[in-house]
């Protein structure tokens, strides 16, 4: 900034932009709570149907947030442009009274061009000489050269800001230009750190980079810089170097410990950055991908497949990023494997290879498996993979058997990855067999089927099933019936479909009536796209998922949440006529008795398979698992979103449940809970007849209060009759459960004894 543009600035501009600035604030504040009040809580109740239930129900509520973003972003150009102002005037008014004591000392201030020069009166010395003169100068060339900083670091803060985004608008927030402007100043030099040589990496460098990403990893503006800063090829170089022991046994040594924790922050730092529309981010992004296949250095054999992926177990990555990467690492994955036929030994841990993974679950040689990290972080993503071809029907590939006979069919990703790989043998930190690889598919399949990342529950924000869903919960339910061996022999993957299945029983109970012509869809009402699912492949599933503690517990409280929404749907008097389901409330009460009684007589089929059986597990063990989910299912309880988005709650649709939908649901869990925490403390040694028995009480038990609850809430004249109702539908469903059981799923029996 030259002297002439300092001295003589008029701030009236700037002073006018901040104030349009601020009008347009209050006025898209007032958008914001019209679109959030408005337009989105509209969205949520409203009575869409088909395709509406997913697409413009999302559309409206992306919209809406869009309106909160335009307010954050709009509010952090305001005060990075107020706090530029404010700072430009202090330098201008350091400027005018410097000059002034310069004339106290007879010192002359004259402009020529973009610069100036200080000189003595010619009349009348400054007391000190040409020292004075040098001090003066260096004192006007400092308050320039700062008011030059502020204002080009201002340009790149505002043009950051703006261009994080292609479409819409940034929640990045920055309460002044100091903010924005240290983000920048803190991605350059992490970035030279991280791309030093790994020899000359020392400890100081390591905390620094540790406690940079640590505190800057979800500042949009510093995770962008950074990425493109540093550039793909050497974040690849950085991990990889640095996870080479013997390059800097010093460095290993002395902080070994904190490897996973810098693996996390660097891994939520480029998470952040993949979501910037910037070119240079772009182009890290197209890089990035396209150097998955080639080795790290001249001579490893590592590939940036392997490293980044180890980079991805964190974070919520770009979608079409992740979309990209995923369809490369599947056509590697291809190439090494023959289409799919072989062992990808490739990502086989080698002796010579880093450990490129710091969390102790696994070396981290399969890219597979912190790729399908990211995924389960990703729903919208996740869908797309596993729905994705990994062979079509034309390419070479082992016959299928289909409908008896051998015939070739497209195989997806989902095919490939749940049913056909030969996953590499890795070990985690106690030397023991890695389970890391099969567990975060689950949890991707749980992500990419319910719409939400893995281990959270649903919220009211998210959309119903959509068709892509749906048909891989259909692919999930098929090939489990095909072979439970899948879930039994990898039982720590149950957790995960338990909680998918948990959200999906609207479409099972469909399932378990057999009723393709009739009122079941008025039944158990759906929002979105319902999944298509077989009888007996669902009786299956159920009683392999019946065999784990924490899937049976995800069932079976999930079910009994729906149950009380459901009761409460259907005796609600103000439900449309046309929404109703056309039987008397005796017919209603009783068929949503037997469905969820059957279900629950199928999960215990599977929890005495899991005791009485070779496995040979602890009663305890289920009791346990049902009392811990109440933490997890306390926020979901009322919504009405506890058992997947896709149950209509409310009689005039939507996923949102009445408050007495959720009094009923509250009830009905809350029964559960107390009887689990009560058979903790019996003895856990029961005989097979005890727990059928025991599991056909509780089911009588919850389906009865949640019937007379709805109905004493609702005023309604039967009040004291649906508790008889309820028990005749139970004793059926149970028996539904025993013979379904016993003709589609002997096979995964050792002894049935119902009583």
């Amino acid at each position: 900034m030259d002297f002439e543009a300092l001295h003589s600035a008029n701030f009236k501009l700037l002073d006018d932009t901040v104030g349009d600035w601020t009008s347009m604030l209050t006025k898209l504040q007032v958008l914001k709570k019209d679109a959030h009040d408005g337009l989105h809580k509209k969205a949520l109740t409203a009575d869409w149907a088909g395709d509406n239930a997913v697409i413009s129900r999302e559309f409206v509520g992306k919209t809406a947030g869009e309106f909160g973003d335009a307010v954050t972003q709009a509010t952090s150009i305001r005060d990075i442009m107020r706090d530029t102002r404010d700072e430009l005037k202090a330098q201008q008014r350091l400027l005018k009274d410097a000059i002034e004591r310069g004339r106290g000392k007879n010192l002359t201030v004259t402009v020529n061009g973009g610069g100036f020069t200080v000189s003595e009166n010619p009349d009348k010395k400054a007391p000190n000489g040409q020292s004075d003169v040098d001090a003066l100068r260096d004192e006007l060339q400092g308050i320039l050269n700062t008011a030059t900083e502020i204002d080009n670091s201002a340009a790149t803060a505002l043009k950051a800001l703006v261009d994080l985004t292609d479409h819409g608008f940034s929640d990045a927030v920055y309460k002044d230009r100091d903010s924005a402007v240290a983000a920048v100043k803190e991605a350059e030099k992490l970035a030279a750190i991280a791309g030093k040589k790994t020899e000359d990496l020392t400890t100081a460098d390591f905390d620094a980079l540790n406690a940079g990403l640590k505190k800057y990893a979800g500042d949009p503006i510093f995770a962008e810089h950074f990425a493109t800063t540093l550039g793909p090829k050497k974040t690849l170089d950085f991990w990889a170097g640095l996870s080479q022991p013997y390059e800097h046994p010093e460095l290993n040594h002395d902080r070994h410990k904190q490897f996973g924790e810098l693996q996390k922050n660097l891994s939520l730092t480029l998470a952040a950055a993949t979501q910037a529309d910037t070119p240079e981010m772009s182009r890290w992004k197209y890089e990035m991908v396209n150097l998955g296949d080639q080795p790290v250095g001249k001579n490893s054999v590592t590939q940036g497949f392997q490293v980044m992926s180890n980079l991805m177990r964190w974070g919520n990555y770009d979608d079409q990023f992740l979309k990209d990467y995923g369809t490369k690492l599947i056509d590697a994955e291809k190439k090494y494997t023959h289409n799919g036929q072989h062992v990808p030994m490739m990502w086989q841990h080698m002796g010579i290879d880093p450990n490129l993974n710091h969390t102790g679950t696994d070396s981290g040689s399969d890219p597979m498996t912190g790729f399908l990290a990211a995924l389960s972080n990703s729903p919208d993503a996740a869908t797309d993979f596993f729905n994705s071809d990994f062979v079509t029907k034309d390419e070479d590939h082992d016959f299928k058997e289909e409908d008896g006979k051998k015939e070739k069919r497209a195989l997806t990703n989902f095919d490939y990855l749940f049913e056909e790989r030969d996953w590499p043998q890795e070990m985690d930190d106690k030397g023991k067999n890695s389970t890391e690889g099969r567990n975060n598919l689950a949890m991707a399949l749980e992500a990419a089927t319910t719409g939400h990342p893995a281990g959270q529950m649903p919220t009211e924000e998210t959309p119903p099933h959509s068709k892509e869903q749906a048909e891989l919960m259909q692919r999930i339910v098929a090939s489990v019936s095909d072979d439970p061996e899948r879930l039994t022999k990898h039982s720590y993957m149950s957790d995960s479909i338990g909680q998918i299945t948990s959200e999906y029983l609207p479409d099972i109970n469909r399932a378990m009536s057999d009723d393709s012509r009739g009122n079941t869809d008025k039944l158990f009402p759906i929002a979105g796209t319902p999944a298509d699912l077989d009888h007996s492949d669902v009786t299956r599933l159920l009683v392999t998922l019946g065999q784990d503690p924490k899937a049976n517990a995800a069932v079976e409280v999930g079910q009994a949440a729906y149950l009380g929404g459901l009761m409460d749907y259907h005796l609600n008097p103000n439900t449309p006529e046309d929404q109703r389901y056309p039987q008397s409330p005796q017919d209603t009460i009783e068929e949503i008795s037997r469905r969820s009684a059957e279900i629950g007589g199928s999960l215990a089929v599977g929890r005495q398979e899991a005791i009485i059986g070779p496995a040979a597990k602890e009663a305890k063990d289920f009791a346990d698992s049902v009392a811990q989910q109440k933490n997890a299912w306390s926020g979901a309880i009322g919504t009405g979103i506890g058992v997947g988005v896709s149950f209509v709650a409310t009689p005039v649709g939507g996923a949102v449940a009445s408050g007495v939908a959720g009094t009923v649901s509250s009830m009905v869990l809350e029964h559960i809970f107390q009887q689990s925490e009560t058979d903790v403390l019996k003895d856990a040694g029961k005989d097979s007849a005890d727990l059928w028995q025991d599991s056909k009480k509780k089911n009588v038990d919850m389906a009865q209060i949640a019937a007379q609850e709805a109905a004493k809430t609702h005023g309604l004249p039967y009040a004291n009759q649906v508790a008889d109702w309820v028990k005749y539908g139970n004793a059926n469903g149970f028996n539904d459960a025993s013979s379904s059981a016993r003709h589609m799923a002997d096979d995964l029996e050792t002894e049935i004894q119902p009583g």
